[in-house]
């Protein structure tokens, strides 16, 4: 069974977050940039040499990650640990079961088809 581990953090931690993934041997996921709007009650706008800008929208990174069942807590834990700061606004992370998958290149499904920490890169 494999399982989608999605997570959404600060932009600031993001390069924390990926070193520390790759040290558990997570190198290869997706991630994009992502605005949204959180508990941080912040001003809706704010003044910056003259300049408006709207603080309402929280600018964050977007990671997504298929992996094998028994490389999730260490990752969640990993992505957990890399993204704190403590304040509110740190982000999210959320788990999912995948029902099938399919790698384009050789046709390999299900666990075959994803690479995890100590799997042979298909």
């Amino acid at each position: 069974m494999m399982k989608k581990i999605e997570a959404i953090i600060r932009t600031s931690k993001f390069e924390e977050v990926k070193s520390e993934l790759k040290k558990i041997g997570i190198d290869f996921f997706s991630y994009w940039e992502a605005a949204g709007i959180g508990n941080e009650h912040l001003r809706e706008h704010h003044t910056y040499r003259g300049t408006i800008y709207d603080t309402q929208y929280i600018s964050r990174i977007f990671i997504a990650i298929v992996l094998k069942d028994a490389n999730v807590q260490k990752t969640v834990d990993c992505i957990e640990k890399a993204a704190y700061t403590g304040e509110i606004g740190d982000g999210m992370i959320f788990t999912y079961n995948i029902e099938e998958s399919v790698r384009i290149s050789n046709g390999a499904r299900g666990d075959a088809s994803t690479a995890g920490p100590g799997d042979e890169k298909l």
